[in-house]
Formats: structure tokens, sequence, C-alpha cells
């Protein structure tokens, strides 16, 4: 299978391209059939592809695969070259198979659309530049994919671009990403004048040798890397794009929140371990936003109205967690939350744009109640991704990944008892938002009619997830009551064991008290949330928990500090500069223009004469010169 690499992302290219030439020319079954056909087709192959690395790995951990060379200099190479390793492999199956779902999914959903070829086309190229990414086994081929998950991320939340509010939030999830792109882009400039290759494998071995631990210079090469992390996976400071990002379809949320995008940056910073275990300080930075992220987005969410910003501040406090492991270098612990999160966050978008279609594109879930028996399957899968979402213990996939992050977060090397107290906090918080979100949404009194409900395309897929989001969970049996592990087994090929602090207290008491934090913010929820509670009465008539609730309603009013601190003093500054030297130069070049055509059209005023004239006199001035000269 080595020598087929290629063609998981060759596939949505493949499809691409045939989509955003011929599209126009083609039916919708096919469109469909195309665009969701080539990334069903990669998902097969790289099912197989896994199947058979886990039955016999390779002897060099990895597979290998180059297909040409890209340039070559007098001290820079690159190659159109794949490597899959454990770690990689984990990332393909997600982006393949969710993508997968999604793509089928879409072809229902999007049935209506005007621009069905172009959404296909753009939704085949964004799984093609991740699989790119995730793939590259050198960091210029890594960009190449990282840039190109950027450029279809704005195509898509911009796609219904009709609507000014919607290209405004691609325009500002572009320009936002890209301050941790030209940061990520010095760190690679610096890595290789320090290392002389971009080559990921080298990089990893020459890294331990060329730098010593703590040094300022890998320190600021970590920090650069994990701020285009920070940027891409929507972290603090920079996370403010993606609620917004929620103006485009649903397909588009789900495939951004659960398997492109967001996690960009878990898996660079998980690919460059070795560089960031050099550097105590990047470690720590790293788990520390995590930490403050995953609470203040949790928080966010807790108050939001829009069915879907509540799930897109979920995914920024999810991806917290996996920050926040990554951190304490819980390595194997960050990816395992990556891979149950995808799909219970897929199936929760994708189950909340059923919703949002069936009650003719309502948003807003206090006008919404009362589907849970109108739509049963999609109240039963909803259901399943809010119960992963809250760590519902010891049934959804949810509990299994959250539980060992929190865990790790304590007892690692690097954790804190702070850092795990926060965590903590935000599976409170976590539980509570989610029941809020079902309780509204599916019980009490129905607000709005609902049309017609959805066919199989859009249903399976959600029964599909809701499954995973179960059954996802147990390939990492709970670490207090047996500590074999099939996903950690082999991800451990590719990412360092995590070292634990000795004379703490056992695992199970940790685990109980995740337990009672989780089910206590269910309960919460209950109380707050089912039917006329006097609680939530008091809250709605207090004006102190009014404030506090607009102020969190508005993402902790981050959009308007940056607003304040560096949008007006941007444009206050370019107004005073907008007649410096430079401009008048160039406005002196107009003016001179302008002049000289005025003067010159004189000549066109419709005269024969004159026109004769004028060319006699040319005749002459041409003579003339050749006589002189």
């Amino acid at each position: 299978m080595q020598q087929y690499l290629y063609l998981i992302p060759a596939l949505p290219l493949f499809g691409f391209l045939v989509l955003s030439m011929a599209g126009k020319h083609l039916s919708r079954n096919l469109i469909a059939g195309i665009g969701a056909g080539s990334i069903c087709a990669s998902a097969l192959i790289a099912l197989i592809l896994s199947a058979g690395f886990l039955q016999s790995p390779p002897e060099s951990g990895a597979y290998t695969q180059i297909l040409w060379h890209w340039f070559l200099t007098d001290h820079l190479s690159a190659d159109i070259s794949l490597r899959v390793d454990a770690l990689s492999l984990v990332f393909i199956c997600i982006i393949t198979f969710i993508g997968a779902l999604i793509h089928i999914y879409s072809a229902e959903f999007m049935r209506h659309d005007r621009d069905y070829a172009r959404f296909f086309a753009s939704m085949n190229l964004f799984v093609c530049a991740m699989l790119t990414l995730v793939m590259a086994d050198n960091l210029v081929l890594m960009y190449l994919g990282w840039e190109g998950v950027g450029l279809c991320s704005y195509l898509l939340i911009g796609f219904w671009y009709e609507t000014p509010g919607n290209y405004r939030a691609a325009n500002k999830a572009f320009v936002i990403t890209r301050i941790g792109d030209t940061a990520m882009i010095i760190g690679l400039f610096l890595l290789f004048k320090e290392l002389g290759t971009l080559y990921i494998p080298d990089i990893l071995t020459k890294a331990t040798e060329h730098f010593n631990s703590g040094s300022s210079t890998i320190t600021l090469i970590a920090l650069l890397l994990l701020s285009g992390g920070i940027g891409k996976s929507a972290q603090l400071p920079l996370q403010t794009w993606l609620p917004d990002a929620m103006a485009g379809p649903s397909p588009v949320s789900a495939l951004i929140h659960a398997a492109t995008m967001v996690t960009a940056g878990v898996y660079l910073v998980a690919r460059m371990h070795t560089l960031f275990e050099l550097s105590p300080t990047a470690m720590h930075i790293t788990a520390v936003i995590g930490a403050v992220t995953l609470f203040i987005a949790g928080c966010s969410a807790m108050v939001q109205t829009d069915i879907k910003r509540i799930l897109a501040y979920s995914t920024i406090s999810q991806i917290g967690y996996m920050f926040l492991a990554l951190g304490v270098g819980a390595w194997s612990a960050a990816i395992f939350h990556f891979f149950t999160h995808a799909f219970f966050k897929a199936l929760l978008f994708l189950a909340a744009g059923a919703v949002i279609e069936i009650l003719h594109h309502e948003h807003d879930i206090f006008k919404m109640g009362g589907l849970r028996k109108k739509m049963p399957v999609i109240y039963y899968t909803f259901t399943i991704g809010a119960a992963a979402l809250a760590a519902l213990p010891l049934i959804t996939a949810g509990f299994f990944s959250k539980d060992q992050i929190l865990w790790y977060a304590w007892s690692a090397e690097g954790g804190h008892p702070l850092l795990w107290a926060i965590g903590l906090a935000g599976a409170f918080i976590t539980a509570l938002y989610s029941t809020r979100l079902i309780l509204v949404v599916f019980f009490g009194e129905m607000k709005t009619t609902p049309g017609h409900l959805p066919g199989a395309a859009m249903t399976v897929p959600l029964v599909i997830l809701a499954f995973f989001s179960i059954a996802a969970g147990w390939i990492e049996w709970p670490h207090n009551l047996l500590h074999v592990s099939i996903f950690s087994e082999h991800v451990a090929h590719a990412l360092p064991a995590t070292t634990l602090k000795a004379g703490l207290p056992p695992e199970i008491v940790f685990q109980l008290i995740a337990v009672g934090v989780s089910l206590f913010g269910i309960y919460s929820g209950y109380v707050l949330y089912y039917g006329e509670s006097p609680l939530l009465m008091r809250w709605k008539q207090s004006q102190g928990l009014m404030d506090v609730r607009n102020f969190l309603f508005k993402g902790w009013k981050f959009d308007q500090l940056y607003d304040t601190l560096l949008v007006k003093p941007f444009l206050f500054i370019t107004g005073i500069n907008k007649a410096d030297v430079s401009d008048k130069v160039y406005t002196a070049i107009a003016d001179i223009n302008l002049h000289l055509n005025k003067l010159f059209s004189v000549s066109q005023n419709g005269s024969l004469r004159w026109y004769v004239t004028g060319v006699l006199v040319g005749i002459l001035f041409i003579i003339t010169l050749q006589l002189l000269l």
C-alpha cells in the first residue's frame, strides 16, 4: 500500500479540479458523486493503510513516498514527498472518514444551493490541503498545506458572500490567522538557519544535538511555531475569528471544527514535540494558554443563544484541553482527545444544521423547543453528541479522553494543581451548557413549527457519528483500570510517553472527582433550564448577573479590546500619514499626466483643417531634423 500513499490527497484534488472546471456543466447528482465519492475513496484507502500499519508496522516506523523533486538550491531542497507514521495516520483517518460523512450529508443539505459545484469543489480542496499538511515529510510542503487550509476556510466561511456579515467573517478569519502564519514562517526561517534542513525527521534527530535545553534560540523557535498553532486552532489571544466563522454552511462548520483547520495547530505542536521538549518555557506557556482558553471559551458558550456559536465556543474550549495536554507533555492524551472530539463535534454540528434547516433557518435556541418527538433521530443523536461533550462517565468517548487530560494536568512532569483545577472547572461548565443545549432545544414548549424532516443522506451520517461518539473511547481503556491501550501503543512510536511524578494519590480518586464534577454540571444544567426554574428566573432578573452574562456573551469583549488597542490606533496613524512624501510623488505624477492630457486634447477639436495642418507641421519638422542631422 505504500506506493498508493499519493492517492489519499490526490483523489480530493482530482475532485476539486473536475468540479471547478466543469462543474457548471454537470448534473447535481454527478457533482455530489464526484465530490463525496473522491473523499470516500480516500477514506477507504486510508482505512486499508491503517489496517496494514497496525498488523505489521514498518521497520522505520513510517511509510514514505517521494513523488518528485520540488526545488533544489545551494542550501535548501524540498520534495513533494509524503510520510505517514502513527501520528499522521490518526489524522488521515479522521480527516478522510469524517470528511466523507460530511460530504455525504452535504449532498442533501446543499441540494438546492445555486453554487452546488463551487461548494463541493471548495470542500474537496479543503480536505486535500489538510491531508497535504499532515502527510508532508518537510515543513515547506506542510506550510503549503497550512496556507491551503487557510485559503479554503476563507472560501467556505464566506461561501454565501451576498450577505455582508458573511464575507466580513471570512476576512476576519483570514486576517487573524495570518498573524500566526507570519510568526510560523519566521520560526521556519530560524529553524533552517540553525539546522540547515526543513525535513521533519532530520529536524527531530538534529535538534537534541544542536540545541541546549532551555536555550533562548530553541525557546524563540518553539514560541513562533506555537503562535502559528494558536492562530489556526483559535486559542488565546487569536480566538476571536472562530465564533464568527459560523457564517458558513453547517457542513463547513463541521469540517473546520472536527477534521481540518482548528486541529492543524494541535498537529503542528505534536509533530514538533522534540523542539518543545527542549524548551520548558514554551511547554509551560502552551499549557497555560490551553487552560485559560478552555475556561474563557467555556464561559462564553454557557450564555450564547445561537446554536452554532455555542458549539463554536465549545470547540475553542476543547482544543484548549488538547493544548493543555500538549503543554504538560501528555502527547498521546492530546491526540486521543482530538480523536474522540472529532466524532462528537462533527455529530453536533451536523445535527445542529439539520435542526436549523428543519426550523426554516432559525439559529436562536430559545426560539426552538419541544422538538424531541418531532425529530427523534436528530434528538437521540444530538443527545449522544452532547453527552460525549459533557464527558458522561463510562458511556461516552469524551469521558475517556478528557479524564486522561485532567489526570495528566495534575500528575505529568509539567503538570500543576492549578492547571488541573482550571481543567476541572472547564469540565463542569461544559457539562452545564451541554445540558442546557439539549433541554432548551428539544424539551419544553415548541416555539417554531418544523418543516420537512431530512432524508437518509443526512440522518445516516448522524447515526454513524453517534455510534463512534460512544465506541471510540473504548480503544483506550480507562487507565486506572487496565494500563493497556491500542491507541497509545501505536501513537507512542511517534510521540514520547508522559513522565509522571511519584507519590501522588491513586488515579481512581481523581477519576471519581472528574466523574462527580461532570455529573454535578449536568445536574446544575437540569435545575437551571428544565421548566420554569426559580433560579433561572432570578438569573434573568438580577442586573449584576445580566451584566456578567452580556460580558461573557460578547466573548469577554476581546473584539472590542483589539478594536481599541490595535484597529483604531492603526486607522488614526494611517489617517495622519495618508498624505506623506511618497503619496505626494505619486500624486504629482498623476497631476502631470492630467495636465498633459488636457494640453494634447486641444488638438482634438474635430476640425479637418486643423488635422491637416498638424500633419504638415509634423512632416516639415521631421524633414528639418533629417537635414540638420
